[in-house]
């Protein structure tokens, strides 16, 4: 009786997990997404890609900062034993990432943006196939070949239109350090948690900033000028403090408790939804719509990500019990 009792509970916990997970992936990938539009405003009335994110890497990273501490539980030496991975961390999946993204979009707009930041997945099983030897089956051939197709279109090559290069190398900067974020995030085998690496990832994101910032190799300009989105005017703090406690701060902690919960593979998925989020912002905060070419080569992106994930479970092989 009591097996089956327990028997009985199993899956309902199960689902629980399930559930919550997906709660809080779709939060995360919302809070990821209205990153673009709220700095998109804020570059407009004078602020330096730079002074963006070392704001809201550092807000961030004050927030997170407890809970990482908590995680730790006093165990410090992990962070000594991986302050190679934490700085790669921090310098590309943080720092890196949302820097050449916000320069991006000083250049582009967000939707494009953030759709060539999202190749992201496809770079991964590059890496994959030539750093471990995880070579690709033909659905993720298949994928990567539709994604670069829906690039194309998004780029809006085909219909001669003018093109930010600019933008699209720093979108395409974004991907990598987005790539960095996937690889860095699944691998178990440092033993640091999620939580601790977050924030340490956060805090050394925000010191590399400062340095460069200091001795002149990154811009650092701010302004006190009103920012407008939906037609209605706020302070300049206002965008700042969101864009450092919601778009950093919440999505990193959500996004860690989804992929606790749902798995790195499942919560990627759910994260595509960023650039969802991301079209949907741009267009409600600044009235800002890719063109229906665009919007076919996102939907194409989107549908090769996918298949290329897909095809990376096909090549996994049997799972672990």
């Amino acid at each position: 009786m009591t097996s089956l009792a327990h028997d009985e509970t199993l899956p309902v916990a199960a689902d629980s997990r399930l559930v919550s997970g997906l709660g809080f992936a779709i939060v995360s990938a919302a809070s990821f997404g209205m990153s673009g539009a709220l700095a998109s405003e804020l570059l407009d009335t004078g602020w330096s890609p730079g002074a963006i994110v070392l704001v809201r890497v550092g807000l961030a990273a004050l927030v997170v900062v407890p809970f990482g501490i908590v995680a730790l539980r006093g165990r410090w030496g992990l962070l000594r034993r991986n302050v190679g991975v934490i700085g790669v961390y921090g310098a590309l999946a943080v720092a890196g990432a949302q820097f050449c993204y916000f320069s991006a979009v000083a250049h582009m707009q967000v939707g494009p943006a953030l759709l060539i930041e999202y190749t992201a997945p496809a770079a991964v099983v590059v890496w994959l196939w030539l750093r471990h030897g995880q070579r690709p089956g033909g659905v993720t051939v298949l994928g990567a070949a539709i994604a670069a197709a829906g690039l194309v279109l998004v780029l809006d090559l085909l219909s001669g239109a003018d093109l930010s290069v600019a933008g699209v190398l720093w979108a395409l900067a974004a991907m990598v350090g987005a790539a960095a974020y996937f690889v860095i995030s699944a691998d178990e085998q440092n033993g640091l948690p999620p939580m601790a690496l977050a924030a340490a990832g956060l805090v050394l994101g925000a010191a590399a900033l400062a340095i460069l910032a200091l001795v002149g190799l990154l811009p650092m300009r701010a302004s006190t000028g009103a920012a407008t989105y939906a037609g209605a005017t706020v302070d300049w703090w206002v965008p700042l403090v969101v864009l450092g406690v919601v778009t950093a701060a919440l999505a990193y902690t959500t996004g860690i408790a989804a992929g606790r919960r749902l798995g790195s593979r499942l919560a990627s998925f759910v994260a595509l939804l960023e650039v969802v989020a991301g079209v949907l912002f741009a267009w409600l905060l600044l009235d800002e719509l890719p063109r229906t070419m665009q919007l076919v080569g996102g939907l194409l992106i989107l549908a090769g990500v996918v298949a290329v994930k897909l095809g990376e479970r096909a090549t996994v092989g049997v799972p672990v019990p």
